[in-house]
């Protein structure tokens, strides 16, 4: 303001605004009384010289071009001080702030109480203590999971849904990545809660949770199991045992075992409760004796054992006592031939029946099943009488009948009643499960089914298949095969799954064809 004739000159002496505003900018103007305002912005590149001087910006300029004349009257000029004070006092408060931790915590909280004083409602959700714990597991979702385990010691689950059904006869895809060395020797299905008992070779036992298991697709390999639980070296996994029930309910279960040399065992459930992560002792086996499957069961169950040169035996689940210890390998369960073991064990449904009774259920249920007159079994008593069965006792036997799979390492496979198969006691040589000539080569299993189930059978060589039991021939217990699965050369099946149609409930299969 104090040189306002001389602005105004350069102004009128200027040709055009763009001059004006050139020539405001290039002079240096007497800082006088407004140099404290311009060391308060502390602009580094408009400041006050030693010659008390200093030059305008090209905001400055505009805005005295812009000003209107009446601003210049005596009243104006006080209106531009006034605000020029109070512009410069609130500069200083906001510097002031910015250096005071103090005043931005109370400027902060006044906002806040503000803020809340403007907008609070009544909090609308009820906060509860709550005592319970949290586990990893309750966020896991329930899923049906595939769990394969390789001859390696290589474990993996795979969901479900990504093996498709495939026909009988079919060349089946590729199960899992192994080693030139390695084979597939186990394929279950399990849901991801389900508790896993992992018995071992030598005869101890681990627990874990199907989701703690490594996720991979049908390629993948897995993960050493030995990386997973602390098994020794040299020491395999013999079975795997799936459980559904919560450990609370496990003493009202029983498990049965059955080792590679005939003997069986039967516990209450509940003595496998509380594994360690060291594990614990399950059975303490004799050398060169395995172990070939554990399930669960009851008294009103029988156990059937089948052997690798196609015998069988079927025997009552309280033939078997139950043991207080986990040290024995309990009693005989099927007396071997020489170069004979068992390689799988079943528990299905105990029925009384006389032998001609089961003779004319089964011509029955052969003809209802469209499957072809045979031979007898030369196990088979030859004077047994051909009596007329009634609709009554063919119902009541139906309904207590079991499905039972049987396969072999060719790839073959047929279907067959559980009457076919004689209730005996423990300690037998047992029945034929196969024809004589084993032309579909050793058995690998022999397991309950139901028509709408499917199964999963994997080979040595990595290969595995999905197929559906109802097409799959019904035949006698003495009988051959239909191809089921086509191996290759030199290709060997070595396990079988069944997975339920409903796909919640599994079975047979941790250990079926264990080979």
């Amino acid at each position: 303001v104090s040189s306002v004739d001389e602005v105004v000159a350069t102004i009128r002496s200027s040709a055009d605004p763009a001059e004006a505003r050139e020539r405001l900018m290039t002079r240096r103007w007497p800082a006088a009384e407004i140099a404290p305002y311009i060391a308060l912005i502390d602009d580094p590149s408009h400041r006050v010289g030693e010659d008390g001087a200093y030059r305008l910006s090209e905001v400055q300029a505009r805005a005295i071009l812009d000003l209107r004349l009446q601003r210049l009257t005596a009243l104006g000029v006080k209106e531009v001080t006034d605000e020029l004070e109070e512009l410069a006092g609130r500069i200083s408060d906001f510097l002031d702030i910015l250096r005071s931790r103090v005043r931005i915590m109370a400027i902060i909280a006044d906002e806040l109480r503000e803020v809340r004083g403007l907008f609070a409602v009544p909090r609308r959700t009820e906060i509860v203590e709550w005592d319970a714990d949290l586990d990893d597991e309750d966020l896991i979702e329930r899923e049906e999971m595939a769990v394969t385990v390789t001859a390696g010691g290589y474990i993996k689950r795979t969901p479900l849904s990504e093996y498709r059904s495939q026909r009988r006869g079919g060349k089946g895809t590729q199960g899992m990545a192994t080693k030139d060395e390695d084979f597939v020797t186990t394929l279950f299905v399990a849901n991801t809660h389900t508790a896993l008992l992992f018995f071992t070779s030598a005869g101890m036992v681990f627990t874990l949770k199907t989701w703690r298991l490594p996720l991979g697709g049908r390629n993948a390999r897995g993960k050493a199991i030995v990386n997973i639980l602390p098994i020794p070296p040299g020491v395999g996994i013999a079975a795997i045992m799936p459980v559904d029930a919560p450990e609370a309910d496990w003493a009202g279960l029983q498990i049965m075992f059955a080792t590679s040399d005939g003997d069986v065992r039967r516990n209450a459930l509940d003595d496998f409760t509380n594994v360690m992560r060291n594990g614990k002792i399950a059975m303490k086996l004799p050398g060169g004796v395995r172990l070939i499957n554990a399930r669960t069961c009851s008294e009103g169950d029988d156990v059937m054992l089948t052997t690798r040169l196609g015998k069988a035996i079927r025997f009552p689940v309280p033939d078997v006592r139950v043991f207080k210890g986990r040290e024995s390998t309990g009693v005989r369960g099927v007396r071997l031939a020489r170069g004979d073991e068992v390689v799988s064990m079943a528990v299905i449904r105990h029925f009384e029946a006389t032998a001609e009774e089961r003779a004319a259920y089964l011509k029955m249920r052969r003809a209802v099943a469209g499957a072809p007159e045979e031979e007898a079994s030369d196990d088979e008593d030859p004077d047994v009488a051909d009596i007329s069965l009634g609709q009554a006792r063919y119902v009541a036997m139906f309904e207590a009948e079991d499905l039972l799979l049987t396969v072999t390492e060719a790839g073959a496979g047929k279907l067959s009643s559980s009457h076919d198969y004689p209730v005996r006691g423990r300690g037998g040589m047992g029945v034929a499960a196969m024809d004589r000539a084993q032309r579909g080569g050793r058995l690998v299993t022999l397991f309950a089914v139901e028509p709408d189930d499917q199964i999963m059978l994997a080979t040595d060589a990595g290969q595995s298949i999905r197929v559906p039991v109802a097409g799959i021939s019904f035949r006698s217990r003495g009988a051959g095969g239909v191809r089921v699965f086509k191996t290759g050369p030199g290709e060997r099946v070595v396990s079988v799954a069944l997975i339920a149609e409903n796909g919640e409930d599994v079975d047979a299969g941790p250990n079926a064809g264990d080979g």
